[in-house]
């Protein structure tokens, strides 16, 4: 702090930047940043900044630390292999929302928002916020769980019965008494697959490998498996410090150094005004 504190008084002075800099042992860009750092926020810019990042990349979301320590207690005596393959098999193919994605987000909520569908959620806890769709969650387990069929086959074909009649027979008194069939038209836009991503206020872009990660300046940084075959934008912000983003979300920042991706705000957070 010291060291900063005179060459900032030095340049304050009239010194020149590069004769500071040579004497100093640090680049001008370097150099400037401090002085800049000054300015904007005064002696407090001076003290050395953590370099502790906001995120460690192998931290596990809550919600599955949760999990994990729950089932160990359900299952006092299996060991840790066990226990992670028993929740490999609970959380495998969750469609909508991945519990350890970044932001919770899953392969298929990405496929989504690149074909321009937005994302909206519930709060945690709060099944109220989506009253219908948990409705008719009650109403599939009711007709078609209760009790279960006997074998997967059964299983399958009780479901299948209770889509039928669900969208061909039952009347809705949120369609006015009508079936989903009568109402239901088909798109007149036919798929003609994924639109490219352009990021053209971007300093450059990268693809992510199928292991959830992207290489910057000879550096493997860890994103999300869930992003697996995305190509993000990244925009340098500060000397070491990438903003990344993908579509029109901007997803956290690359710290160089760390060689981590520090999560901001969620961007896909919930957003969804209560329903009866």
């Amino acid at each position: 702090m010291e060291e900063r504190l005179r060459f900032v008084a030095r340049l304050l002075e009239g010194e020149a930047m590069s004769d500071l800099a040579r004497e100093f042992g640090i680049s001008r860009k370097t150099g400037y940043k401090i002085l800049n750092r000054y300015k904007q926020h005064g002696l407090e810019a001076m003290c050395d900044r953590s370099r502790r990042p906001w995120r460690y990349a192998n931290q596990l979301p809550p919600q599955l630390e949760s999990l994990i320590v729950r089932t160990k207690r359900e299952k006092p005596h299996w060991g840790a292999r066990k226990v992670r393959e028993l929740l490999v098999m609970r959380l495998a193919g969750l469609p909508f929302a991945s519990p350890n994605g970044l932001y919770n987000l899953s392969r298929l909520s990405v496929w989504w928002l690149r074909l321009g569908i937005a994302i909206e959620r519930i709060k945690p806890g709060k099944p109220t916020q989506n009253g219908r769709h948990e409705r008719m969650h009650l109403t599939l387990k009711t007709e078609t769980t209760r009790p279960p069929g006997m074998n997967s086959l059964q299983q399958q074909a009780r479901f299948d019965d209770f889509v039928q009649e669900f969208n061909q027979e039952r009347p809705h008194e949120a369609l006015d008494m009508k079936t989903p069939a009568e109402l239901y038209r088909p798109t007149a836009r036919p798929y003609r697959g994924l639109p490219e991503i352009d990021y053209p206020m971007h300093d450059r872009d990268a693809l992510v490998t199928a292991c959830g990660r992207i290489c910057m300046h000879r550096k493997k940084i860890n994103i999300s498996t869930v992003m697996a075959g995305q190509r993000l934008g990244l925009k340098e912000v500060d000397d070491g410090i990438w903003v990344v983003s993908f579509m029109d979300y901007d997803l956290g920042y690359i710290d160089l150094e760390q060689k981590t991706l520090q999560p901001i705000d969620n961007p896909f957070g919930s957003r969804v005004s209560p329903m009866s």
